[in-house]
């Protein structure tokens, strides 16, 4: 297997686990933030907050995703 064929490989996996680690992010802020207005009767604001913090670990998550392959491919160079 040639090297430009593993580093193709490579930014694929990246690629691929992006939206899923952005999603279950995004998703699990979402669900404590159900579960919390449920048992404290807040609705629907800890749903907001915590809706608001796992988009902000999506995108920092993904920002460390980027970071990872910028080096990884200065690395290969």
């Amino acid at each position: 297997m040639g090297n430009e064929t593993r580093k193709t490989i490579k930014n694929l996996g990246y690629l691929s686990t992006t939206g899923m680690a952005m999603a279950i992010s995004i998703g699990l802020g979402a669900l404590i933030g159900n579960y919390l207005d449920k048992k404290f009767k807040t609705d629907p604001w800890l749903f907001l907050v915590f809706l608001l913090f796992g988009i902000i670990a999506a995108f920092k998550n993904l920002m460390f995703m980027v970071k990872k392959s910028r080096d990884d491919e200065k690395k290969g160079e």
